[in-house]
């Protein structure tokens, strides 16, 4: 009998998680299209297409767009989730945050500018001309 193969080429990537671990500093730009979970300090550019899970010991400081995002650790920047961004009790947030859904858990800190709704695909068109302009530049 012979098997055919079910799995998607991308049925893996679904699954795969990529993680800064606790004791690790990361300075640049990450895209991925897996989900990925940050115990350690990142500072830069984050563009993923799965959830982003920031620890307790997490931190991110940069611009940061993804489709969930859970924050149980700290979060400095632009924060662009197209579905729901939910904060832990421990959660210390700051900056400016755009999202479909908000889930907040007593005790956690949020400051900054908050936008529910669909401004992630403007911010998504916007930060493109941006970099297209900047290639531009330089070419």
């Amino acid at each position: 009998m012979i098997r055919k193969n079910t799995r998607t080429p991308d049925a893996g990537i679904e699954r795969a998680i990529n993680r800064i671990v606790e004791g690790t500093t990361f300075k640049g730009e990450v895209t991925c299209e897996s989900n990925i979970r940050i115990d350690g300090k990142f500072e830069g550019d984050l563009n993923t297409k799965g959830r982003l899970v920031i620890g307790p010991q997490g931190e991110i400081t940069g611009t940061v767009t993804c489709q969930n995002c859970e924050v149980e650790g700290k979060i400095k920047g632009k924060l662009a989730v197209e579905e729901l961004l939910s904060l832990k009790s421990t959660a210390v947030a700051d900056g400016e945050f755009y999202y479909g859904q908000l889930s907040i858990e007593p005790g956690a800190s949020l400051s900054g500018a908050c936008h529910m709704g669909n401004k992630i695909k403007d911010i998504k068109q916007a930060d493109n001309k941006v970099a297209r302009t900047a290639e531009e530049r330089t070419a």
